[in-house]
Order: structure tokens, then C-alpha cells, then sequence
């Protein structure tokens, strides 16, 4: 099933985003979390493509696993970086042959992070519109693609990163999901961006719960976006104590949520951090939990 088909209901639902494991615990810990949040039905899930394309082999890996042994949904990421043209075909005819039919189609940070200097390969590709051209090309695929609130960090102006984010729909990509943000303002201006430059797919926010003080700093560095000072004030008078950091960010978390639920968003899409407590505990909360049977793990 494609993740248009999943998000194109009446009620509004939730995704969830993992990272492919490292090691065998990782790994144990991953499909604790996939066991969990699998009978509440998420939207689809999303495994992430490590740095470099670092990860590549067990991101085809698990998301294969995911297709197969599960009723979840999954989509695969893919970058740019570090890949010519003929391995991004190789990677994209793996997912094919695993029967996976979504892939979210991300240039990739550069092996420095995201502030680091980009060097295309030289048989390769420099923007992720010409990655969704490729996609489209090579098989019946729904594509996603990223957006920035805030823009990229190596964007000049807004307007330029609006461009690219432009440039990606038209090359034929069905839906966005956002960079992690803190306050709605900066995602439901983006969102009010697209639809005036012509762009009507899906805008996904995406949420990383509040639960600990690092996640307050930490995200803002990574995404791009800023740190709202009113939220630090909130949160300062928790910082000597973990239990109530956690309760009062997750309740910030609820908040923004419930806002942009009531802004008309078609699904969160949770980073996750390959764990799944604090994503139960939202979507219990928002009511986008569905009511199916638990699925027991195979053997």
C-alpha cells in the first residue's frame, strides 16, 4: 500500500520514523518498539540512510524485514551522498524486489552533518529533485521528500529553500514530511507557502517528543529551527529533575500536536529514536491510536 492511500482518510493519523539497528541489542530493542506501536496502527513506518549512505545495506535490511513480517507499512529512506547513479538504481531495484513501493528521496547530509561541505559524487547527483526524477523513473514508487520550516541549514534565504522544496513536487514527489521543530508557527507558515506556489501534497510535521533536556537543545541544532525562548523559561525550572522534565516536555509535546491537529495536518510522523513509550503515550493521549489485535511475533 502506498502511504498517500494511508493518509488520505477523514480522521487524522500518526507515522513513526526508525533508524536501522547497529548491533544485536539494538536490534532486540528495535522490534520491541515495532511489536508496540504495531497494533495501533500507525500510517507507515520510516527507516532512516545513515550519513554517507553509512547504513545502506541494513536499511534495505530491516525495512525488508518490516514488509514481510509485519502489517506495517514501510517506507524506505535514500540519499544522494556518496552513491553514483548506477549503485542509487541497485539500491532502488533492492527495494523493488522487496516488494517495498515507498521511498522518502533525501539529498543527504554530507559525512560532517549538515553544516559540512557538500561534494557530489562525480557520477552522481547534487539535489534531491533529481533523486525523485530517478525514483519515478525506475518503478511504481510514492515518493516523499523532506521540507525545512526554518530552511536547510545551508540555504541562503527562504526563499531559495522554498524553490527547492518546489522543485521536488514537481519532480513528481507525493508528499512532504518536515524537519523536527519546537513551536507550530514556522511549519503552518511553510505549509501556507506551499499552497501558494501551487503545491497541494501532504505536509507531515515532524515530532520528536520532549523528554529530556538534551532533546531541548540537541533538536533545534540538527533541524535548523530556533529554540523559543519562552519554552526554555518553561523548561528551565525542571532541569534538576528528569521525572518532571519529562511530564512537563511531554505535555509541550501534546500541545503543539493538538494544534496542529487542530490546524487540519493529515498525521504526525514521530521520530522515534527506535524506542516507543513516549510515541504510545502521544498517540493515546491525540486519540489517533486505532483499535486492532496485537500481532505476535513470528516463532
Amino acid at each position: 500500500m502506498k502511504v498517500t492511500q494511508r493518509i488520505s482518510g477523514d480522521r487524522p493519523v500518526f507515522s513513526v520514523e526508525f533508524f536501522p539497528p547497529k548491533d544485536e541489542a539494538g536490534e532486540a530493542e528495535l522490534w520491541r518498539a515495532i511489536r508496540r506501536l504495531e497494533p495501533l496502527d500507525p500510517a507507515f513506518v520510516s527507516v532512516t540512510y545513515g550519513a554517507g549512505g553509512s547504513s545502506r545495506d541494513r536499511t534495505i535490511r530491516t525495512t525488508a524485514r518490516i514488509a514481510t513480517d509485519t502489517t506495517l507499512v514501510p517506507m524506505a529512506h535514500l540519499t544522494a551522498v556518496s552513491h553514483s547513479r548506477a549503485e542509487l538504481r541497485q539500491v532502488i531495484g533492492a527495494y523493488a524486489a522487496a516488494g517495498i513501493s515507498n521511498i522518502l528521496a533525501v539529498r543527504g547530509d554530507p559525512p560532517g552533518g549538515p553544516l559540512g561541505e557538500w561534494l557530489p559524487h562525480p557520477d552522481g547527483l547534487t539535489y534531491a529533485d533529481e533523486l525523485v526524477s530517478l525514483v519515478r523513473r525506475l518503478g511504481d514508487f510514492c515518493v516523499g521528500v523532506a521540507a525545512f520550516p526554518y530552511g536547510h541549514p545551508r540555504s541562503p534565504d527562504p526563499e531559495t529553500d522554498l524553490a527547492r522544496l518546489v522543485a521536488k513536487v514537481r519532480a513528481g514527489a507525493d508528499f512532504a514530511i518536515s524537519q523536527l521543530f519546537l513551536e507550530p508557527e514556522g511549519f503552518l507558515r511553510l505549509r501556507d507557502r506551499m499552497v501558494a506556489a501551487g503545491c497541494d501534497v501532504p505536509l507531515l510535521p515532524g515530532i520528536m517528543p520532549l523528554t529530556t533536556a538534551r532533546t531541548l537543545r540537541r533538536g533545534p541544532e540538527l533541524s535548523g529551527a530556533p529554540l523559543p525562548q519562552a519554552l526554555v523559561e518553561r523548561m528551565d525550572r525542571y532541569a534538576d529533575d528528569p521525572v518532571a522534565f519529562r511530564a512537563a516536555g511531554m505535555d509541550v509535546t501534546a500541545e503543539m500536536c493538538a494544534r496542529l491537529l487542530d490546524e487540519g495536518v493529515q498525521g504526525l510522523h514521530f521520530y522515534t529514536m527506535n524506542r516507543s513509550t513516549a510515541t504510545v503515550e502521544l498517540v493515546r493521549r491525540l486519540g489517533l491510536a486505532a483499535r486492532r489485535p496485537a500481532v505476535t511475533a513470528p516463532g
